[in-house]
């Protein structure tokens, strides 16, 4: 029977690779792989995978309603029916390469659709501009943004370390549409509807228009025979401050600071604990805990633009298991904290009042299967 450090480090790169899956909902974080999605610290598992490729696929899901203005929930927009829904369905493609033993390379290409209804960006959210509180819906659908990556494990999987940690760079290229447009419904002076062609909202775009460059580490621990900790982190440096988009080329005034969409960096982390069953051998149930979310200011480069920074805290239970050359992963993260923070822009406000909002979802659905070839 495989180690269970195995079965963990075979899955845990396709289970990080929907850590930041667009925040859960309006917080717009792209999604992005980890660099190293095989790994153990047994010889021979790397061994078989040397000069070999892997591929996997990943369906992600999420619907996104509740809404935050800081970690305060604003539970009248439910209420009154005001909030804005995005439904989002993905599927991830990857490829693997394992050239040697501590190294590994990666492409990953998301394909999304996403849906978004709402009143305020049609008729508007009150009684008096819309009496019948009509919601439409807008939407995207294409690739995402590629990412090249590679990775390195610090320790030698030959002499069968108990401990490892494997370090990654990437590269983002901005290959998801970022200036995707929908119709958006309007009434005129006489009541009547029409509709005008917009880009949708930052939350459903499919890419970011930036060249990004990410740092990931991935790593585990084994405690016991059957139990074993582990951990992911990964930060995207985006430099660029805006990609042109203007968020409402309606407006009669631009907003300097606001008013185009901003390309902000992300950032996740994850570390949890591992079970194996001994009953099902290749079984393991995993439990931990995971971070995401988008920083109001970037480490690089200027942060002004239209962005809805925060992030969320959540609880990750999931199973694991792997037969020969197929892992297959399934996690569930539920959010216990939700904080939508202030952005450059909010912060800029002399009054101190301004503080945007951002629709979160409960849970996020997560199931990846990958093989080596």
């Amino acid at each position: 029977m495989k180690p269970i450090y195995t079965i963990v480090l075979a899955t845990a790169c396709t289970l990080f690779s929907t850590a930041i899956a667009q925040a859960q909902g309006c917080v717009a974080v792209r999604h992005m792989s980890c660099a190293a999605p095989a790994g153990t610290n047994s010889a021979d598992f790397f061994k078989q995978r040397t000069g070999h490729w892997q591929v996997s696929a990943g369906y992600r899901f999420f619907r996104s309603y509740k809404h935050f203005v800081g970690d305060e929930e604003q539970k009248q927009r439910v209420e009154q029916g005001t909030e804005v829904i995005n439904v989002s369905h993905a599927l991830d493609l990857g490829i693997t390469y394992m050239p040697a033993l501590r190294w590994s390379v990666s492409v990953n290409l998301p394909v999304q659709t996403n849906d978004r209804s709402s009143l305020y960006e049609h008729y508007g959210n009150s009684l008096t501009a819309n009496p019948a509180q009509k919601r439409f819906a807008t939407g995207s659908k294409g690739i995402g943004d590629l990412r090249l990556s590679g990775s390195y494990w610090l320790a030698n999987p030959a002499s069968l370390p108990k401990a490892n940690l494997a370090v990654g760079l990437g590269v983002k290229l901005p290959t998801g549409n970022y200036r995707a447009t929908d119709s958006f419904h309007k009434l005129n002076k006489e009541g009547q509807d029409y509709t005008v062609t917009l880009p949708v909202d930052q939350s459903i775009q499919l890419g970011d228009g930036g060249v990004g460059a990410s740092v990931e580490l991935q790593g585990y621990w084994q405690l016991t025979g059957g139990l074993t900790a582990y951990g992911n982190g990964f930060y995207l440096f985006n430099p660029r401050e805006t990609n042109g988009v203007r968020r409402n080329p309606l407006a009669t005034t631009i907003d300097l600071v606001a008013g185009e969409f901003s390309v902000p960096d992300q950032f996740a982390a994850r570390i949890g604990l591992s079970q194996s069953i001994p009953a099902v051998p290749g079984l393991a149930v995993m439990l931990g805990g995971r971070v995401e979310g988008v920083p109001a200011i970037d480490a690089f480069g200027g942060s002004s633009g239209f962005r809805r920074p925060g992030y969320i805290v959540s609880v990750e239970p999931g199973l694991a298991y792997m037969r020969h050359k197929t892992s297959a992963a399934l996690t569930v993260p539920v959010a216990l904290y939700r904080n939508r923070i202030k952005s450059y822009a909010d912060r800029l406000d002399p009054t101190g009042l301004r503080h945007g909002d951002a629709a979160f979802a409960d849970y996020l659905i997560s199931f990846t299967v990958s093989r080596w070839f």
